[in-house]
Formats: structure tokens, C-alpha cells, sequence
């Protein structure tokens, strides 16, 4: 009686390419909005936008690089992905989040302007300064100590864009791969 209700399958195996990159970018979007929309959130309340309570809305990405995989296999039914088209939609998708995600990064910090950029160098350099004081295992030497603090005096929008671009396609690949593996057959 639920088949009678069930949406028959309407997806021919040779149309799969085209939902696959239609579920990439519906997907994609999406999260890659979330994470830009976040973004801006956290730096219109106040806070810092660039910091790492931006890993709260990156964490979304491989969650729903795995959903794009389970409705691609769910819209296939009752044939099978395939490795190559499984992959494919969540790496597509995370992909896709990454660069949305970056983009919107350089435009909020272009948008905030250089004081929000300079209060987050100064949250960096108080981080980079407690973690050389207090980690007893990684003793550094006087001028790898100096490089530390030149690099974050050297922080601009697009070392950070690319800095975001790399966490959020790495985060994203960490399950993305594995549930894509997983949801072929």
C-alpha cells in the first residue's frame, strides 16, 4: 500500500549527470549562504566574524555534502549511483560551499573594514603569544617565535579567504568521501 503513494522514479541513468551537478549546486549554495550568513551574523552582533566560531556553520558542510549524496541515491532508486556519481555530488558540493564561503569572507572584510580585520590580528597575535607561553612541548626558537607574529601581523582578506577556502574543503572531504563510498550501492 506506501508503494501506491511513493513517487515512482522518474530519473533515467543518463540524465544522472545533470542531478548530479542540479543536487551540487542546490546544496552547495545553500550551505555556502549558511556559512556566509553566519559570517556576517557574528560581525553585525558584535563579534568576530573571521574567528573560529566560524567552524560552527563549516560544520554544517559535511553534513550536507552527505545529504546531497542520500538524495542523489534516493532520486536514482532503484538504480545505483555509482562511485563516480556518488563522489561527484559531495565533492561538488563541498567545493561549491568552499568557494561561496571564501568569497563571502573577502566581501566581509572588505564590508567591515580594516578595524574589524585589526581587532582580529589582535585576537590572533593574544592567541599566538599565550599558546608560545604555555606550551612546554613546542619550544620555539627566539625567531620562529618572531615569524609567528609577523605572519599574523600580515594577515589580510585574502590570506584568510584562502586560509577558509582550504578548512571548509578539507572538513567537508573528511566525510564527505567516506559516506560517498558508502551510499554507491
Amino acid at each position: 500500500m506506501a508503494d501506491a503513494f511513493e513517487k515512482p522514479n522518474t530519473v533515467e541513468p543518463a540524465e544522472a549527470e545533470g542531478l548530479v551537478l542540479r543536487l551540487a549546486i542546490r546544496f552547495g549554495v545553500g550551505v555556502g549562504l549558511a556559512c556566509a550568513l553566519w559570517m556576517a551574523g557574528l560581525q553585525m552582533m558584535g563579534g568576530n566574524g573571521f574567528g573560529p566560531k566560524q567552524l560552527l556553520a563549516q560544520l554544517l558542510v559535511p553534513l550536507v555534502a552527505v545529504a546531497s549524496e542520500w538524495m542523489l541515491r534516493r532520486q536514482l532508486r532503484p538504480h545505483r549511483p555509482g562511485l563516480g556519481r556518488s563522489l561527484g555530488v559531495g565533492t561538488l558540493t563541498v567545493l561549491i560551499a568552499a568557494l561561496i564561503s571564501a568569497i563571502s569572507l573577502v566581501g566581509l572584510a572588505y564590508g567591515a573594514g580594516e578595524p574589524a580585520l585589526a581587532r582580529h590580528r589582535a585576537e590572533v597575535l593574544e592567541i599566538v603569544r599565550a599558546q608560545q607561553r604555555e606550551n612546554p612541548k613546542m619550544q620555539l626558537s627566539a625567531t620562529a617565535q618572531q615569524q609567528q607574529v609577523r605572519n599574523v601581523a600580515n594577515l589580510n582578506a585574502g590570506g584568510m579567504a584562502i586560509s577558509n577556502f582550504t578548512q571548509v574543503l578539507l572538513l567537508g572531504l573528511v566525510l564527505a568521501i567516506p559516506a560517498g563510498i558508502f551510499l554507491r550501492e
